[in-house]
C-alpha cells in the first residue's frame, strides 16, 4: 500500500511517498482503508520532532481520518466489517496518510451520515478539542457569555458554533476578512483583533476560549468573571494572572473517543454543525499541504488528503 512516510525529522520535504505492506489490525483495533485522511499542525509537530508524541521512525503521519472498516480486531464488538467510520488513529497521532491505517476503536465512531468522507476526516481532531474547551473544562452553560479567541481557525470556528448552539452569548476575535464568515457560524459579535482589543468591546465573561497564546491570552484574564475559567490548547507557560482575579487556567491535550465522536456526529446530523473544509490534495501531495502547514497559500478550512475515490468538492 503507498503511505506518506518521513524516515528524518524536518522540514515538509522529509516526506515521501512509500510502499509498505498492509497492517493487520490487534487486540481492540480495526484496519481502515482510508478515503482521506486530515492535516493538521501537530502533524507538522510530530514531523519536525517537536510534539510530546515521541514516536519512532520511520513513520506515516496523521492522525484525522475516515474511511470503511475493512478488517476487525480481537475484543472488538462495537464495529463491523463494511462500516463507515471516523476519528483517530491511535494516542500517538501517527498513520492516516495511507491507503490501510490501524486504528483503536474506542478513538472512532460511525461518520456522519451527512457528511462525505472529506468533510468527515476534516472534523475529529479539531471539533473533539473545540467540545472539550467548551463542555468538559470551561462548563459551558445556556445564557453564559464567552470569548474565543482566533474564531476563524479550525477550532475556532467549531468552538463558535458548538457555543452558539447551547445558548451561549459568543464574543469572538477575529482578522476583517473573516468577520463575516465568524458572524454566520453564530457569534453574536466579532472584534477585529487588528484594529480594536477586545478588552474594550467585550463585556465581562465567564470563560474564554484560547486557540492564540501569547499576549492575547494574557490580557484575556482582565475581562473574566470572578469564579470564571480560560481554557487553551496552546502550549505555553500559563501566566500567573489567573491568581489575582481568581479564575482558573486550564491547559489540555485533546482526547478523542467515541462517546465524543457519537456527539459530535448527531449534531451534524441534525445540521446543528457545519464541516470546514479547505484545501484538498491527493495523498501523493502530503508533502505540498505541510508546506501549506507552513504558511503557504490554501483555502479557509482543515487541508484534507483524499486517500481513496474522487471527491470533488468546490
Amino acid at each position: 500500500m503507498k503511505a506518506a512516510r518521513v524516515h528524518q525529522f524536518g522540514p515538509p520535504d522529509v516526506i515521501v511517498i512509500d510502499d509498505v505492506p498492509q497492517p493487520r489490525p490487534g487486540l481492540g483495533e480495526v484496519l481502515v482503508r482510508v478515503a482521506a485522511a486530515g492535516v493538521g499542525p501537530w502533524d507538522a509537530l510530530i514531523r519536525e520532532h517537536k510534539s510530546v508524541v515521541k514516536a519512532t521512525l520511520p513513520l506515516i503521519l496523521g492522525a484525522d481520518l475516515s474511511g470503511v472498516v475493512e478488517e476487525v480486531g480481537p475484543g472488538v464488538s462495537t464495529l463491523h466489517v463494511g462500516q463507515e467510520v471516523y476519528g483517530v488513529t491511535n494516542p500517538d497521532f501517527c498513520g492516516a496518510y495511507a491507503q490501510f491505517a490501524i486504528a483503536s476503536a474506542k478513538m472512532v465512531a460511525r461518520k456522519p451520515l451527512r457528511l462525505s468522507q472529506v468533510e468527515a476526516a476534516s472534523a475529529p481532531v479539531v471539533a473533539v478539542t473545540a467540545w472539550q474547551m467548551l463542555f468538559d473544562y470551561a462548563d459551558a452553560k445556556p445564557k453564559q457569555r464567552i470569548l474565543i479567541h482566533g474564531a476563524a481557525g479550525n477550532v475556532g470556528a467549531y468552538a463558535v458554533q458548538l457555543a452558539s448552539q447551547a445558548g451561549l452569548q459568543v464574543f469572538a476575535t477575529a482578522a476583517a476578512e473573516d468577520v463575516a464568515d465568524v458572524r454566520s457560524l453564530g457569534a453574536t459579535a466579532v472584534i477585529d483583533y487588528k484594529t480594536t482589543r477586545f478588552e474594550n468591546a467585550v463585556p465581562p465573561v465567564d470563560a474564554v476560549i484560547d486557540t492564540v497564546g501569547g499576549d492575547t491570552r494574557a490580557r484575556s484574564f482582565g475581562i473574566i468573571k470572578p469564579g470564571g475559567v480560560l481554557v487553551t490548547s496552546v502550549s505555553e507557560p500559563l501566566p500567573k494572572e489567573q491568581q489575582a482575579n481568581a479564575v482558573r487556567a486550564v491547559f489540555f491535550l485533546v482526547e478523542v473517543t467515541t462517546s465524543r465522536l457519537e456527539k459530535v456526529a448527531d449534531l451534524f446530523n441534525e445540521s446543528k454543525l457545519i464541516a470546514r473544509v479547505g484545501t484538498v490534495l491527493p495523498l501523493e501531495q502530503a508533502r505540498i499541504a505541510h508546506e501549506m502547514l507552513a504558511g503557504a497559500p490554501h483555502k479557509r478550512g482543515k487541508i484534507v488528503l483524499e486517500v481513496g475515490g474522487s471527491i470533488a468538492l468546490d
